[in-house]
């Protein structure tokens, strides 16, 4: 026979875990899978100038992963600055915004297996002679300020340069204010096709300043919800599914004209150095 004070522990721990439910049964009884994205950053995310409604790389990606899950994808805009903060509080199930893994990020949320390796690259003038980002150990580089491009500046041994968007770091290469920017590849790759038709040539040096993988972002402590990602993720790999979706969005016949060779693979099988 149970005392009052061993029935008034069992309903306590009874609430406790119906406050924490498993996420991935949540999803599957809901059949929707929320999912946070950029707002408006194209090519990942961003309004459709004609229906008003959210396209993407990473929008065609929630809803594959969404479709194969057996659930439905409800797509949630967001900040750059809240793709972190947003998961972690659980408001939205999981964050496919080129969300990269950084170990200040690895702290607060969990990410799966990376399906692809971003890269923080180098734009110079094409009449500099350096090749490697070595030759640039000191010198002035330029990059949006408080982004992973600034990170991998000051971890190469140089200056940082810091402006509040790209067009601004893309003009003080421009005007000598700085010898080169730094940025994603996306990014690099449109500003040097730019320039071949305005203002001073650049070039994007081949050797990247930094490797990023980028995976799913979900709340910690939800291994259910990872497992099935992660499952998910390799057979959309093997399937070929993530490469149709990159090549709609990045590949050979859009502006980036990028290949994907990267394999959806476990973040301990990489080599990298990870950023803060």
């Amino acid at each position: 026979m149970f005392t009052k004070p061993t029935l008034v522990a069992l309903c306590l721990c009874g609430l406790g875990a119906a406050a924490h439910a498993d996420q991935w049964q949540d999803i599957q009884q809901r059949k929707e899978l929320k999912c946070g994205t950029f707002a408006d950053v194209p090519p990942f995310a961003a309004p459709d100038p004609k229906t008003r409604e959210m396209v993407g790389f990473d929008v065609d990606l929630c809803n594959a992963l969404a479709k194969r899950l057996g659930v439905t994808a409800k797509i949630t805009p967001l900040s750059v600055e809240a793709r972190v903060p947003e998961v972690k509080m659980g408001r939205v199930d999981v964050t496919i915004a080129n969300l990269a893994y950084t170990l200040s990020r690895g702290e607060q949320i969990q990410f799966s297996d990376p399906y692809y390796l971003a890269k923080e690259m180098l734009a110079v003038k094409a009449s500099d002679p350096g090749t490697t980002k070595a030759d640039f150990k000191g010198k002035r580089l330029a990059s949006t300020k408080g982004s992973t491009s600034e990170l991998s500046i000051k971890m190469n041994g140089s200056e940082p340069v810091t402006f509040q968007d790209t067009g601004s770091a893309y003009m003080a290469v421009q005007q000598n204010k700085a010898l080169g920017m730094v940025a994603n590849t996306m990014t690099i790759t449109k500003l040097v096709n730019q320039s071949k038709t305005s203002g001073a040539e650049l070039k994007m040096i081949s050797e990247p300043m930094a490797f990023q993988p980028i995976g799913v972002g979900m709340k910690k402590d939800e291994p259910a919800l990872l497992a099935k990602v992660n499952e998910t993720l390799l057979a959309m790999d093997k399937a070929g599914e993530i490469n149709q979706i990159w090549a709609k969005w990045l590949g050979p016949n859009t502006e980036f004209k990028m290949t994907r060779d990267d394999k959806v693979v476990p973040l301990s099988e990489l080599k990298f150095t990870p950023l803060p």
